[in-house]
């Protein structure tokens, strides 16, 4: 049996949750939340239906050394919670910039969740960036004001590809300028 791999990503604490790296016993349960319609219908990546093997790649892409983006899990088990409540990601965009993006399963939604993930990380800031940008569909207003909450300034309409929806979506952009 394959240990899982420790890779140099920190772990950040939340009020109700641990943001925490992937591991590859995060499997069933990221595959069992992002085989739902409506969650992978809000993001721009993931498939419905989901095909096999995706999961393993995508753990695999978030625990490897030359990643360019770093996933963490939204740990409940302190708080007597479930090991994966959710996922959120910063994506090195060069600049010292990132791209924020973020999901919480599907029996999470509407919690606070989400605002505690996305603060932890505007908090602790494990990438030192000066500015991080989010997009959002609109026709998710509880994502929009998940950033909102958290100090990000919108800054316009886009729209970008659905691969749940096979179609452009439109989006509404936001940024969050850090202090360094």
């Amino acid at each position: 049996m394959k240990l899982d791999h420790i890779i140099d990503q920190a772990t950040l604490t939340a009020e109700r949750i641990d943001l925490r790296p992937l591991r590859r016993s995060d499997k069933g349960l990221i595959e069992l939340y992002a085989s739902d319609l409506q969650l992978a219908r809000m993001t721009t990546s993931i498939p419905h239906p989901l095909p096999p093997g995706l999961t393993e790649a995508f753990i695999a892409r978030a625990m490897a050394p030359e990643r360019d983006t770093d996933v963490w899990a939204m740990d409940g088990t302190r708080m007597g919670g479930g090991e994966v409540l959710g996922l959120v990601r910063l994506k090195r965009l060069g600049g010292n910039q990132a791209e924020i993006g973020y999901w919480v399963a599907p029996l999470c939604r509407n919690t606070g969740l989400a605002s505690e993930a996305v603060a932890a990380l505007l908090r602790d800031n494990p990438l030192g960036s000066e500015v991080i940008f989010a997009s959002v569909f609109q026709d998710n207003p509880a994502s929009a004001r998940v950033l909102t909450q958290c100090g990000f300034v919108y800054l316009g309409d886009a729209e970008s590809y659905s691969v749940a929806r096979n179609a452009n979506v439109p989006t509404w952009t936001y940024s969050r300028t850090l202090r360094l």
